[in-house]
């Protein structure tokens, strides 16, 4: 997977959280980790053998590819394409590969009847739409898609699929409980045809409630440390997951300014006494968003101190008066800290903070070369 290569920035990655927060989600039932977008930024080729480590048979990702680089570095998994095969190349290396794409239309369908044989029928799952109304069969056109699956034995389906849109929010159960009766309806009509199709609905926040659970769990977030209900009256499901990713960054410059001096672009900071200021070499050309310009915290030293001044597209600023012994070259963690050391804030901190989600945190931070460790 491609990773920046013009930031001095270090995504580093615990192996062993990710394993530990796999384990805990087993005792949930049978598990097909999602490692699509390179594994929420964690590197999908190094997550997926350390959760082949720990038994796991399934894996979902986002696009063809992504699969053919899990077959290519030897994984012998069941891998589903949530996105199915968006060409027809796509879903003739599929089906070369053993990959198994969702058909979410008559179109994508049709792609992958034609790569298929009534002596090697192509393994296909069926996204059926339940609520979240992206990709998917709606209930009404399941009369007409059994009647294409039962004249194109040239298609095997594996896999009934859909997603829910708000399990990870309390006050809509009542959504979820629809999506889930949709859901039942429609892959229990697909398994009156075709009785060894497997299902699979729960993300990671239904994983975690027992919204529901039928052959196949998908857990996603909760992989890498983030709880779904974080913030609502249920936050205590997701307790005890370790985040996996900090974010390092050495020191460029420390200079002293007098009272009075700007800091950066528009001078959103002007020091009102004699600051230290220290200079890193990080920016939103990093995944560092600029909209958190002066709203977030930098561990130090073992020390939270501001960050300040406007984020610039490879730099931004913080305030080390109170760490008279920080000098350049130093450590600094944007996110997480060093094994056993202090912490700095977490991707929910972070997200809090932009006004987002710790999975955009993750995907933009996980951009930036990696290192690896397993404790």
């Amino acid at each position: 997977m491609n990773t920046f290569a013009i930031s001095p920035c270090t995504a580093v990655i615990n192996l062993g959280a990710i394993k530990r927060n796999y384990q805990t989600m087993t005792a949930h039932g049978t598990m097909m980790p999602v490692i699509k977008s390179d594994a929420y930024g964690h590197g999908m080729l190094p997550v997926a053998a350390a959760l082949g480590e720990m038994g796991a048979r399934h894996f979902a990702v986002g696009i063809v590819e992504e699969g053919l680089a899990l077959r290519a570095a030897g994984h012998d998994q069941s891998i589903v394409t949530l996105l199915g095969g968006h060409s027809q190349k796509d879903m003739a290396n599929a089906y070369a590969h053993c990959i198994t794409p969702l058909v979410h239309s008559f179109d994508s369908l049709q792609r992958a009847a034609a790569c298929g044989s009534a002596e090697k029928p192509f393994a296909v799952g069926i996204k059926c739409n339940t609520g979240m109304t992206r990709l998917g069969f709606e209930s009404a056109e399941l009369p007409a898609l059994l009647d294409a699956l039962r004249s194109l034995p040239q298609l095997k389906p594996v896999l009934a699929l859909s997603h829910f849109a708000c399990s990870d929010m309390p006050q809509e159960q009542a959504y979820t409980a629809q999506q889930l009766r949709i859901f039942a309806a429609m892959s229990d009509t697909l398994r009156d045809a075709f009785p060894e199709m497997r299902r699979s609905l729960a993300n990671s926040a239904a994983t975690l409630s027992h919204a529901c659970a039928y052959e196949l769990c998908r857990p996603g977030i909760v992989l890498y440390g983030g709880n779904p209900f974080y913030g609502t009256e249920q936050q205590a499901l997701g307790a005890g997951l370790e985040w996996a990713m900090s974010l390092k960054t050495p020191v460029l410059q420390v200079r002293e300014i007098e009272a009075g001096a700007s800091v950066g672009y528009g001078r959103l900071f002007t020091a009102s006494r004699r600051t230290r200021v220290a200079v890193l070499p990080v920016g939103y050309a990093d995944g560092f968003a600029r909209a958190s310009s002066a709203k977030g915290k930098i561990c130090l030293h073992g020390q939270l101190v501001p960050q300040i001044g406007r984020v610039c597209m490879g730099m931004i600023m913080v305030d080390v008066s109170s760490l008279p012994a920080v000098h350049e070259q130093d450590e600094a963690w944007i996110l997480g800290g060093a094994q056993g050391g202090a912490q700095g804030w977490n991707a929910q901190q972070w997200a809090d903070v932009w006004g987002s989600i710790p999975y955009e945190v993750l995907c933009l931070w996980g951009r930036n070369k990696r290192e690896y460790y397993t404790a």
